[in-house]
């Protein structure tokens, strides 16, 4: 298929999704939305008075949904490599996150406190190339994983985007060494053809991530 047709099924699938419409209706800037209100539901990671770091944050939809349920208690520092517009509660910082500057920037955004909770939508730039986009994804996991090792408080949770494949399996491993509990959710907002899922690590081990 070429790539104007896959274009234009894409975009004929986008502006069916009953998500896509309800996000529209509802005020959130993206379906991704719901995905994070699904996760939130089930495992109960947002509360009032958090500290939380929104990783591939843009255009904004899971900060929306975080501050929401913060309360006007807690904070957002959210993070992306593209713009995002401005949002009451949420300190956004632009710039890619894998550039020491760009976490230094995080890092003074929290002002030495740890967050509670990291959530993560990272993903990268899709070249069709499926080995090389596994192995691009699996990197930005990775580096998620290393930010809430060296952020997170002691008990805080990680809830990390991952597309099962190569890398997957050991991804699995290593997170399980920082976290007392690790659990797969795959959200009915997630599109179900797609093989992305989220992995929710509970009770970061800090002590652990020292060793490490």
């Amino acid at each position: 298929m070429s790539r104007s047709k896959t274009s234009k099924a894409w975009m004929r699938e986008h502006v069916n999704d009953p998500y896509v419409q309800k996000a529209k209706a509802e005020g959130y800037r993206s379906r991704a939305a719901y995905k994070l209100m699904e996760m939130d539901k089930k495992d109960r990671l947002l509360a009032q008075g958090q500290l939380l770091v929104d990783l591939g944050a843009s255009p904004g939809s899971w900060s929306q949904v975080a501050v929401a349920k913060l309360g006007g208690k807690g904070r957002v520092v959210a993070v992306d490599l593209l713009p995002m517009a401005p949002m009451p509660g949420v300190q956004f910082i632009q710039g890619d996150f894998r550039e020491q500057e760009v976490l230094d920037a995080v890092l003074l955004a929290l002002g030495g406190r740890k967050p509670d909770l990291v959530i993560s939508d990272l993903a990268p730039n899709i070249s069709g190339i499926a080995v090389s986009d596994q192995a691009r994804s699996m990197y930005l996991c990775e580096l998620a994983l290393e930010f809430a090792r060296q952020c997170l408080k002691p008990g805080g949770s990680l809830l990390v985007k991952v597309f099962q494949g190569a890398g997957f399996a050991e991804f699995l491993v290593d997170m399980r060494k920082s976290f007392a509990k690790v659990g797969s959710r795959k959200p009915e907002a997630s599109r179900g053809r797609s093989s992305e899922m989220y992995l929710l690590g509970k009770g970061f081990k800090a002590e652990m991530a020292a060793e490490g």
